[in-house]
């Protein structure tokens, strides 16, 4: 009997424990791999919000020994990786665990390639090409959108060239993940917008990739349901808890989904323009999102509406057109309900960088997955409707 290899899927993902309280669990875990030393990777931000301390404090309860590697920039740079890795092999570490954002848990796991390999980070760049298996990583996200803690990305930025790469491998999903609502209370509202915006572009991204399957769908529209539904208030009431679970619950889930399933332009696009401005991820993709929606609608019409009914839009007797309308007039509401109102001009890109950013855009792997096969041309295009 033969089989279509392009219909097989796979779905990886980190052993999760979801609830308040739940970074207070670290040594734990660390026990569970032998951990003689653990290198804990976190940011300056997040040491002062007072998040380190718990994980800090569970180590040494359990008389587990642990470095502290804290010089993490907000787009985790190059220089910082490898120093990183040099304070592992001199401590003795064997195990890494991450306490923050996107940045120090994808700082983590680069360390983990780096140590494991005894190479340099620019050498990993691209999907699959880690051929060691590295340090147990168990991973504290204390943002609700990135979903490093569940993915298997690693996203670097590379500021010598002023470009952002990325390392795509099953050997970067986490070995644990403590998914602790209570982390994210203390994102300020910028912060809390960024992040939730990522997490729907993740889910929406996965949905209509050509990577997607059944697995990855269920997770991907539970996402969109749940930050759609609940990140407008959430960032009104930055202090209720329930507000706060369902947030990271969306994040996790639109984060299983993207990891499986890969993304699309908006994510291609994005971390080139990350690259070249060094800002926050989350407000790229939200520069980005509906122009990209808009240029993809047509090579996915049917999955298309299902996310825009499952963003509470009704489609009855509307044309595809009206339903695409629609759905971008949505996500340019929601960008604004939540304080977006950015464009590229405002950052300070001009038509003259578009050609640069479009190349960078077409060699990240995300373009690969997009349900519209896009031309440098197109790429410029897009970037041009977001100015």
């Amino acid at each position: 009997m033969s089989y279509d290899i392009s219909q097989l899927r796979k779905f990886v993902t980190p052993e999760i424990i979801f609830g308040a309280g739940a970074r207070k669990t670290v040594a734990n875990y660390a026990s569970t791999f032998g951990a003689k030393k653990v290198l804990l990777v976190s940011d300056p931000g997040v040491q002062a919000a007072g998040w380190l301390a718990d994980v800090e404090q569970s180590l040494l309860d359990q008389a587990i020994d642990y470095v502290l590697f804290t010089q993490v920039s907000a787009n985790p740079r190059v220089e910082e990786i490898m120093l990183g890795a040099e304070v592992y092999r001199a401590a003795g570490c064997n195990v890494i665990v991450a306490v923050g954002g996107g940045s120090p848990m994808d700082c983590a796991k680069a360390i983990g390639i780096v140590v494991a390999h005894d190479r340099h980070i620019l050498t990993f760049e691209g999907v699959d090409t880690i051929r060691a298996p590295i340090p147990p990583l168990i991973m504290v996200p204390t943002t609700a959108g990135t979903s490093a803690d569940v993915s298997q990305f690693v996203i670097i930025s590379n500021q010598q060239e002023k470009v952002k790469f990325s390392i795509i491998s099953k050997a970067v999903v986490p070995d644990v993940s403590l998914i602790d609502p209570e982390t994210t209370s203390t994102m300020d509202p910028f912060l809390s917008a960024c992040t939730g915006v990522d997490a729907l572009v993740h889910a929406i991204e996965a949905f209509v990739s050509t990577g997607s399957g059944p697995m990855t769908d269920a997770h991907a529209l539970e996402a969109m349901r749940l930050i759609n539904g609940n990140l407008v208030e959430m960032i009104q009431n930055p202090q209720d808890i329930v507000l706060r679970e369902k947030i990271m619950l969306g994040s996790l889930q639109a984060g299983l989904a993207f990891s499986n399933a890969i993304l699309g332009a908006v994510h291609a696009m994005s971390h080139s323009l990350g690259g070249f401005l060094d800002l926050p991820h989350g407000l790229c993709n939200a520069i980005l999102v509906e122009h990209v929606v808009a240029f993809n609608y047509a090579s996915a019409p049917d999955r298309f509406k299902i996310v825009a009914q499952t963003l509470g839009i009704d489609t009855r007797g509307l044309t595809t057109p009206q339903i695409r309308q629609r759905l971008v007039q949505h996500l340019i509401d929601l960008k604004k309900a939540v304080g977006f109102e950015q464009t590229l001009a405002m950052h300070g890109v001009s038509m003259t960088d578009l050609p640069m950013l479009s190349v960078h855009a077409m060699h990240d792997p995300c373009i690969l997955t997009n349900p519209r096969e896009s031309s440098l041309k197109d790429v410029e295009v897009v970037y041009a409707e977001a100015l």
